[in-house]
């Protein structure tokens, strides 16, 4: 192995998509570098065939913890940096390259965000061509486009700051879990980054897709009223419900994000104002698109997660 893997560890989140795994397994050989794989409790031949790559570490768990499974993952690497990957996606090795640079040059940069390529044709993804239209201003003098949030497949990360929040809170098990991270790597002061010439490739294989969407809905609720101000939550609630989809999954979303009231009131923590108003800029974006598409008639999408960037 050769100098960046004493600075950057891969770790990979899985569970039941062993028919899709190994193409990414040897894309992620071909890199070089430690890598650290987490099985979420898979039933379908997934950790046997996790178990069968030597150069590799296996934390095999014992249910499904959702994102959190991370933690998990960053618990086992000694590299001050982590790169996530999902069981669909891969990386280019000089694009690791670039973000470890970086961070190694601005302390308090947390977080590089890859540009995403779909599938063979290297389409781009929409969120990436968004995340790169940024239109928060920069302060700090750190390359790239500011974030204040960030897509948990495609994120370069520095350990210390991940630990120093906590990671992925693991009540919010999986989609959109990205805000419960991001808010509170704001909050502390750290910055995060959308960097063009840091690639990520993603084959999507829809393996869990289906079943994630009402958690999605839940967490951008969950989201909204543990870290915004009474107003910029209330105002993110009534644009969720009226974009979302009439359908089971909106009702489930809504139902568990009311369940979830007392632990969200007991651990409410507003972002500081600069914050606040950098998300509120976002949202004026969504906002017009989503109006923009109502009146020419496009179908409602899936309910929105918090505004990118």
């Amino acid at each position: 192995m050769t100098g960046l893997a004493d600075r950057l560890t891969v770790v990979l989140l899985t569970h039941d998509c062993a028919g899709w795994l190994p193409a990414t397994l040897d894309r992620l050989a071909e890199l070089d570098l430690p890598v650290v794989a987490v099985d979420n409790a898979s039933t379908d031949g997934t950790r046997e065939l996790l178990a069968a790559r030597p150069w590799l570490r296996l934390r095999a768990l014992p249910t499904n913890t959702g994102a959190a499974g991370r933690t998990e993952g960053v618990r086992a690497v000694t590299t001050p940096y982590v790169v996530f990957c999902d069981d669909d996606g891969w990386w280019e090795r000089a694009g690791l390259e670039r973000a470890v640079a970086l961070l190694d040059a601005h302390p308090r940069l947390a977080l590089v965000n890859a540009r995403i390529v779909v599938g063979d044709q290297l389409a781009p993804d929409p969120i990436s061509t968004e995340m790169a239209a940024s239109p928060l201003p920069e302060t700090a003098g750190v390359p790239g486009a500011v974030l204040l949030s960030f897509m948990g497949g495609a994120a370069v990360v520095r350990v210390a700051a991940y630990e120093q929040v906590g990671g992925y809170a693991p009540e919010f098990f999986i989609g959109g879990e990205e805000e419960t991270l991001a808010h509170p790597l704001l909050r502390e002061g750290w910055l995060l980054r959308y960097v063009e010439d840091v690639v990520m490739h993603h084959h999507p294989s829809l393996a869990n897709h289906t079943r994630i969407r009402h958690w999605g809905l839940r967490n951008t609720l969950w989201n909204a009223w543990l870290h915004r101000p009474w107003r910029s939550a209330l105002r993110w609630t009534v644009f969720v419900l009226r974009s979302a989809p009439r359908d089971a999954d909106l009702v489930r979303g809504v139902l568990l994000a009311l369940r979830g009231v007392p632990w969200v009131v007991a651990r409410r923590r507003p972002l500081p104002g600069e914050v606040d108003a950098g998300l509120r800029v976002l949202e004026e974006r969504r906002f017009a698109a989503w109006d923009a598409a109502r009146l020419a008639g496009l179908p409602a999408g899936a309910a929105p997660k918090y505004p990118v960037p």
